[in-house]
């Protein structure tokens, strides 16, 4: 069989519960007849996670990676298991798979990457090597290339940029059409930017739109890569259409293919370039490796995509949404909304469910930390509001059949339950005013920072110099413990600090939560040097010598 055939046979692996029934109740395409999820089935012990020692989560969330992500379709998991079952050559496959996904998605051609952020970063080092392999395997040193530089609009530079500095490149940042025209040069390898919500600063009609973006470009012979990760596949893709080369899509988030892939569409000699930069092929892509049925069920999950019941899953999605709502409106005090939104951008209907912490005294967060800690665990979003209202959020994209009874019971009895107002801080046992010394112990360095803290009663404000940064802090003291937040945004990046201790007479000690970066110790010690006194002259005029 042709490798040609046989990657078009994957569409011929079983679709279970490919018709809709006339009440609009089962999903098309792989979805329906799944099993039922239950309070006793998700708490069973015999789960494969919690015999490890980790909960697993209901996830109202969405697409979000720290929790895996989304659930394969089941046609995506059989052709997962076919193609382990067999070895290929992957170069092949790579050819095979690239003329398939540019039939499915009317591109150019197509490219599976290790997750979108390797996509990005393989279609960098194309961009700047130009599928030479003499470049290639001389990055992260640039010296004597010709393409060193990278353009990024100002409101795309984010986190996920770091898989295009991964490549040793000058990023050059843009605000306007002007200084874009005026930054575009002869070391120029690529624009890079993203894709957001409606209004976005990438979108048409905007002063730096990618349409704007593609006439400046365009002529110069300058390839632009959009980074469209959360959305939803479109085709062909309206990204190309509108002026971009290439456009890069999770593959575990709406695609729901695997959630260790990525989709690159569009123009087919970067995406050779990109695949020789990629995994199995030496260089600075071998670390980004990616298996023969990680590929074949990513393309399976694109077939999937064109004959999935989109219109029955959104259906179905404000069915459960609906299940919760009229349990938790019973409530008094509570009130509920659904928001469906329009973009492509994490495209689902989202339930609020609102009230008035002053009335019932418990935030969002509370809420969500709450159902979040204990079990079944479920994972929500949360907001304060400027109105004085407090909300938590429902995202039922990535729940399962029977998952939304089991929100509706749990929030019920978290949300219905009779709860005191929060008592007064204590008086704090310390004045915590003057210098600190702090010694941060991470998983394998210690750092010195330090504390300039001013105290009013139970509230304390200051400066927390990290160690490369210095940045506002705030945070209180309750009696003997000590609470601090201080944010550090980096080009784009945000590192939190969440100091939590107790202070015993001039020490501070306790753990540093850093989010996404994990756990820390630290150890405050009160400075108390005396710095010596010194009168300041102030000269006449200008200095009569240096």
């Amino acid at each position: 069989m042709k490798r040609r055939n046989l990657i078009k046979g994957l569409a011929l692996l079983p679709v279970v519960g490919n018709v809709l029934s006339s009440e609009g109740a089962e999903l098309a395409a792989g979805q329906a007849g799944e099993a039922e999820t239950t309070l006793n089935s998700f708490l069973a012990e015999t789960n494969i996670y919690r015999s490890m020692g980790v909960e697993p989560i209901i996830n109202c969330r969405g697409s979000y990676t720290i929790i895996g992500g989304s659930i394969k379709l089941p046609k995506v998991k059989e052709a997962l298991e076919a193609a382990s079952n067999n070895f290929v050559q992957l170069d092949e496959l790579a050819e095979a798979v690239g003329k398939r996904l540019a039939e499915l998605t009317k591109t150019e051609w197509g490219m599976v990457s290790s997750g979108c952020a390797a996509g990005v970063k393989h279609i960098t080092a194309a961009c700047v090597t130009g599928g030479s392999p003499e470049r290639l395997i001389r990055i992260p040193d640039l010296t004597g290339f010709e393409k060193t530089e990278v353009i990024i609009p100002k409101y795309s530079r984010q986190h996920y940029d770091h898989a295009v500095r991964n490549i040793g490149v000058k990023i050059v940042t843009v605000a306007t059409a002007a200084e874009l025209e005026k930054a575009i040069n002869s070391k120029t390898a690529m624009i890079y930017l993203t894709s957001g919500t409606p209004g976005a600063a990438s979108d048409t009609g905007q002063p730096l739109s990618l349409e704007v973006i593609a006439s400046i470009a365009k002529p110069k012979n300058i390839p632009i890569l959009i980074d469209a990760a959360a959305e939803s596949l479109t085709i062909p893709p309206v990204h190309l259409k509108r002026g971009a080369d290439v456009v890069a899509y999770s593959g575990g988030k709406t695609i729901r293919g695997p959630q260790s892939a990525g989709l690159m569409l569009g123009n087919k000699n970067i995406l050779l370039a990109a695949w020789q930069a990629s995994a199995p092929h030496h260089g600075p892509g071998r670390d980004n490796k990616l298996d023969r049925d990680e590929i074949v069920g990513m393309v399976a999950a694109v077939e999937n995509w064109l004959v999935r019941d989109h219109e029955g899953e959104w259906k179905r999605w404000l069915g459960w949404l609906d299940v919760i709502s009229k349990k938790v409106s019973t409530i008094s005090g509570m009130s509920t909304r659904i928001v469906e939104p329009t973009n492509l951008n994490n495209k689902y209907p989202v339930l609020h469910i609102i009230w008035n912490p002053e009335k019932y005294p418990v935030t969002g967060y509370e809420i969500a930390e709450e159902v979040g800690r204990s079990k079944p665990r479920i994972a929500l979003g949360n907001r304060d509001e400027a109105d004085g209202t407090t909300s938590i959020q429902i995202t039922p994209g990535h729940m399962q059949s029977g998952e939304e009874k089991i929100v509706a019971d749990r929030l019920y009895e978290v949300l219905s339950r009779k709860r005191s107002p929060k008592p007064e801080m204590a008086a704090p046992l310390a004045n915590l005013s003057g210098r600190w010394d702090v010694e941060v112990q991470y998983a394998l360095s210690t750092s010195q920072h330090s504390f300039v803290i001013e105290q009013d009663g139970n509230w304390i404000q200051g400066t927390h110099k990290g160690d490369m940064d210095t940045k506002n802090m705030a945070g209180t003291i309750d009696g003997d413990e000590v609470k601090i937040r201080s944010t550090i945004p980096i080009v784009g990046n945000i590192i939190i600090y969440l100091f939590s201790g107790k202070v015993k007479g001039d020490i501070i000690s306790g753990d540093i939560h850093m989010g996404e970066y994990l756990t820390a110790k630290f150890t405050a010690k009160r400075n108390t040097t005396k710095l010596p006194r010194q009168k300041v002259m102030i000269p006449g005029g200008q200095p009569l010598a240096t």
